[in-house]
C-alpha cells in the first residue's frame, strides 16, 4: 500500500503534532468538511529524546549528511542532497545486524522541523516511512522524534521482527545527535 501523505507530513501521517489534532479538528468535522487525512498504516518503531539546543542547531547537524560519518552510529555513511524526490545513499548499521547499503527517496523535509524518506523492498511488499522530527519546547530545547513506520503487505511483520535492533539503532542515533547538537550549541554560546 503506497504512502499518500497529506500536505503537512508532520501533522497528517503521524497525527500527534500540529493541526491534525488541534482544536479545529472537531469543528472541521462538525461543519460538514471531511476529517484530516489519516497517516500511513503499519507498525511504528520510534525513539524520542530531549536536546538542549535550538531547532536550528539540531537541523544543522541532521541536514549535513556528509558529516554523519563523524557522529552517527546508525548511518555511518550518508550521501545525497536533501530535496524532495532525491535519493539518499546510506549505510544502515543496526546493533547486532550486518550493515547494509540502502537507497532512500526523500518524501518531504522542512528546515528546522522534519526529514522524511521512504524505502521500498521486494517490489513494494515492504515499504517504510522513515522520519526525523524536531519539536521546539523552549527557545533552547527540543524533542527529537526518530522513527519508522513499516507498511506494505509484509512491512508490519518485518517491523515486529526487527523492532529491537531498529529501536536500539534509533536510541544510539538520538544519543549521538544530542551530544553533537548540544556541543555545537555550547561552543556557539561561549
Amino acid at each position: 500500500m503506497p504512502f499518500k501523505p497529506g500536505p503537512d507530513l508532520k501533522a497528517a501521517p503521524f497525527q500527534r503534532k500540529g493541526g491534525a489534532l488541534g482544536p479545529q479538528t472537531m469543528s472541521l468535522q462538525t461543519e460538514g468538511r471531511p476529517p484530516p487525512p489519516k497517516g500511513p498504516s503499519g507498525f511504528r518503531v520510534e525513539d524520542r529524546i530531549g536536546v538542549q539546543a535550538p531547532a536550528e542547531v539540531i537541523w544543522e547537524v541532521v541536514a549535513d549528511l556528509e558529516a554523519w560519518a563523524s557522529w552517527n552510529p546508525t548511518y555511518p555513511r550518508a550521501a545525497g542532497e536533501i530535496r524532495i524526490g532525491n535519493v539518499l545513499d546510506l549505510d544502515l548499521a543496526l546493533p547486532g545486524q550486518p550493515a547494509q547499503q540502502i537507497k532512500a527517496r526523500v518524501l518531504d523535509w522542512v528546515p528546522h522541523e522534519q526529514l522524511h524518506w521512504e524505502l521500498k523492498f521486494l517490489g513494494g511488499l515492504i515499504r517504510t516511512l522513515r522520519y526525523i522530527e524536531i519539536t521546539p519546547l523552549a527557545d533552547h530545547g527540543c524533542v527529537v522524534d526518530n522513527g519508522e513506520v513499516f507498511g506494505g503487505l509484509m512491512g508490519p511483520s518485518l517491523g515486529k521482527r526487527m523492532r529491537g535492533p531498529v529501536r536500539r539503532g534509533f536510541l544510539a542515533m538520538n544519543e549521538a545527535l544530542k551530544v553533537r547538537a548540544e556541543a555545537l550549541w555550547a561552543s556557539r554560546r561561549a
